[in-house]
């Protein structure tokens, strides 16, 4: 069985991860080099500055380079992604194409829109909160979310649904942390428009990943 799920999840990983970096061509990729074009060299300088970045981070020079990189990321993340996925269809016992949709919309409320609530996706140029607050709110969120999805949509007793709603909504009433101000280079709407297309994008990454474990996870099982 172990090899079932890391077949499937490899080859649902790759089919995700590609299809993500074509989608994220299309919409997400454009509003980024446009909000660069916002950046000055004084204003990325004091932001590395009140963020603790530093002046020799690596950042893509070419877009052969930022292309590679985007691939790369999203591969990775496809197949750990998956790897979630299909251990938990096979802990489920059964699964096919249309509940690792199921599974995959799941992964989307937990790892994307949850998040995205409290902190939506953010544009170069935009100003942040302390990273590792913003890290520690988004890995909280996600397993809270995650639990909570698991109680209510796993379990059938009414005193574990409400549990699970609750665990749904405490990281949104103790808050995302935000920055002192609000203040970004790349102007209000192209920030929106991006928030919008990283999002969808993200759903449709949830859609074929989800479907792709759930296919050849059943795929392999019946011929294991």
């Amino acid at each position: 069985m172990l090899r079932v799920i890391i077949t499937a999840a490899v080859i649902a990983g790759v089919i995700g991860g590609l299809f993500a970096s074509l989608a994220q061509s299309v919409r997400v990729v454009p509003l980024i080099l446009e909000a660069e074009t916002y950046e000055t060299d004084t204003g990325a300088a004091d932001h590395d500055d009140d963020h603790g970045g530093a002046e020799d981070a690596w950042a893509p020079e070419t877009m052969g380079q930022r292309l590679a990189a985007t691939i790369g990321a999203n591969l990775l993340a496809g197949v750990g992604f998956a790897l979630l996925l299909t251990a938990g269809l096979a802990l489920r016992g059964d699964a096919d194409w249309y509940r690792g949709l199921l599974w995959g919309l799941a992964g989307f409320a937990t790892f994307s829109l949850a998040p995205a609530v409290g902190l939506p996706p953010e544009i170069p140029g935009a100003e942040t909160a302390d990273l590792a607050a913003r890290q520690l709110w988004w890995v909280g969120t996600a397993a809270a979310t995650g639990a909570g999805l698991a109680l209510i949509l796993l379990t059938r007793q009414p005193s574990w649904v409400v549990l699970g709603a609750l665990l749904i909504v405490i990281p949104h009433l103790v808050g995302a942390p935000t920055p002192d101000h609000h203040d970004g280079s790349a102007p209000e709407a192209l920030a929106h428009a991006f928030v919008v297309a990283t999002i969808v994008t993200n759903f449709l990454f949830w859609i074929v990943l989800g479907s792709s474990a759930g296919y050849y996870f059943k795929r392999f099982a019946g011929a294991d």
